[in-house]
């Protein structure tokens, strides 16, 4: 799935507490321990298996892979500037630096793996990012050696100039795998849209042009019932595109269009039987989109879907503390995809990223 061609894949501050459809949203609640235990095990494996590069490079590669290592590592709430991840934290972000393309701003490995989905994950994983680690230290351990890159602001921005053009050179206003391909998907859009909602929330400047249009697209993309379809015309694909369609009308703050109703109550109605709810193929990228989805949309419903989730994953974490497991349920990726993707379904506990806030 992600990353490659082979899967239509398809994530914003923590600060205030918020109200939905029920229970007040506490941001100092504590976090369950199953969940903490979890995470500080899956942290562990993706500090285990980070390369010299700062990369990781198992079978899947490049700075979507890295960004997403990245968030999870964010996400768990320890300072990145002096806390136990600081240095994991800033090799990643060089890698992703250091792959960019200077003049067009494409995030890529050049490596094969290359595609839009590297891209819109990367550019998340950097808003994340920007404002919160320091930049002024992010090169000064690599300097002496002659190395030196771009802070992180200029790169998401150069990253976001990216998206805009190829978003603009499409007739669908939205995204498919090549920066100049003609078609579109809602899951490659999912991820760089999201990137750039990051990105705009982070204080970079992206044009109401380019998020209208890519809204217009998710809308012409939903269903009657709400559902959104992969490719080609509305309804019929699967929840993870239903879930991508849910967050990006909620972040892009237009959950006042009856689409956004429509799938918002879809979702719910899918999310509260069976195993969390369901799942079809490649479910740790489901669970990354169904999460930020549900919390968004009601927070009583993601309440009872993640405590079904926290049950679920305490059977699928390996003992090195991976979630490569769950290539034998219905699809995976290899060790560090799903491992990040499962830690992010989980990271909405703790609401430490930008990303995660209502």
């Amino acid at each position: 799935m992600i990353l490659r061609t082979t899967l239509g894949l398809a994530v914003v501050a923590v600060a205030a507490a918020a109200v939905a459809q029920g229970p007040v949203v506490r941001y100092g609640d504590p976090v369950p321990r199953d969940v903490r235990e979890m995470y500080d095990a899956g942290l562990r494996y993706l500090i285990k298996t980070q390369d010299e590069s700062g990369a990781w490079k198992d079978g899947q590669a490049g700075p979507g892979v890295t960004g997403m290592a990245v968030m999870a590592l964010l996400a768990s709430g320890e300072d990145p500037n002096h806390g136990p991840y600081r240095v994991p934290i800033r090799k990643a972000l060089r890698s992703m630096i250091v792959s960019q393309n200077a003049e067009t701003g494409f995030l890529g490995s050049g490596q094969g793996h290359d595609s839009m989905y590297q891209h819109g994950f990367g550019m998340l994983a950097l808003s994340e990012a920007y404002g919160t680690v320091d930049d002024r230290t992010l090169w000064t351990e690599v300097s002496a050696g002659g190395q030196k890159g771009r802070p992180i602001g200029q790169a998401l921005e150069l990253a976001v100039r990216c998206a805009v053009t190829s978003a603009k050179n499409n007739p669908h206003g939205a995204w498919r795998y090549s920066a100049d391909a003609k078609d579109a998907d809602t899951s490659v859009s999912g991820a760089v849209l999201m990137g750039l909602l990051g990105a705009r929330n982070a204080g970079i400047e992206v044009p109401d042009e380019t998020i209208d249009k890519a809204i217009k697209y998710y809308s012409s993309m939903t269903g009657p019932n709400g559902q959104l379809g992969y490719s080609g015309g509305p309804g019929g694909g699967s929840d993870a595109v239903t879930s991508i369609g849910v967050l990006v009308y909620a972040i892009a703050r237009h959950k006042g269009l009856p689409q956004y109703v429509k799938s918002a109550a879809f979702l719910k109605g899918r999310s509260l039987g069976g195993e969390a709810g369901g799942m079809e193929g490649y479910p740790t990228y489901t669970r990354y989109y169904r999460a930020q989805a549900l919390f968004q949309a009601d927070v009583a419903v993601w309440e009872k879907w993640n405590a079904g989730l926290i049950k679920e994953m305490k059977t699928m974490q390996a003992k090195d503390g991976s979630f490569a497991g769950f290539a034998g349920r219905g699809g995976g990726f290899g060790g560090t995809v799903d491992t990040s993707l499962a830690l992010l379904s989980l990271a909405v506990n703790y609401k430490f990223l930008p990303v995660y806030e209502r």
